[in-house]
């Protein structure tokens, strides 16, 4: 997202309307579609010819450009990075380390207790990349009210290995590098 400085859309005549054009994203395509919306009828001068879109005209193309999402960070990371949610990612990661071929954990039974009790229902529909410390802390506070200081250790190392159970599919890198 930080090589996309957004975009406020190209206002164009089309017959006799005022169009804005932008370009959007899609879910499952490597191109951008260019979209196109109505703004407002065309003004023509004394002469019959359409005047250049006024300042009003260009605002209300930028209000339709950034109501579309086409800008938005939220819309960007889900389309195009397609990023999962952290409930996703440990369905993902419970079956991976029950078949691992190094250590595979037996019996999940304890993991998937901790995840259904404390971890998913406070973080679970969050994005994968929003989990950080700053959105792990009220959990955190929240498991210190009623679980030992070990058993907090514990699930909020789950947390961290689900998060960095994604991969990079070249490098096999963690996509989210945290600390």
């Amino acid at each position: 997202m930080s090589s996309r400085s957004g975009q406020n859309g190209t206002v164009v005549i089309a017959g006799k309307w005022y169009r804005v054009r932008w370009r959007m994203d899609v879910e499952g395509q490597q191109e951008r579609i260019n979209t196109s919306e109505r703004i407002a009828p065309v003004v023509f001068d004394k002469h019959g010819e359409p005047k250049p879109p006024s300042v009003e005209v260009q605002r209300k193309a930028r209000e339709i450009v950034e109501k579309s999402g086409a800008n938005s960070e939220q819309y960007f990371n889900r389309v195009v990075l397609g990023e999962v949610t952290f409930r996703e990612q440990a369905k993902t990661y419970l079956r991976w380390i029950s078949t691992r071929d190094r250590e595979p954990v037996k019996d999940t039974c304890s993991v998937e207790a901790a995840l259904s009790k404390w971890i998913l229902p406070e973080i679970g529909d969050l994005p994968l990349g929003s989990v950080n410390n700053v959105t792990v802390q009220p959990l955190v506070s929240k498991m210190k009210k009623s679980l030992s200081a070990r058993s907090v250790n514990t699930y909020i190392a789950y947390v961290q290995q689900i998060v960095a159970s994604l991969k990079d599919g070249e490098t096999g890198e963690p996509i989210h590098q945290r600390k």
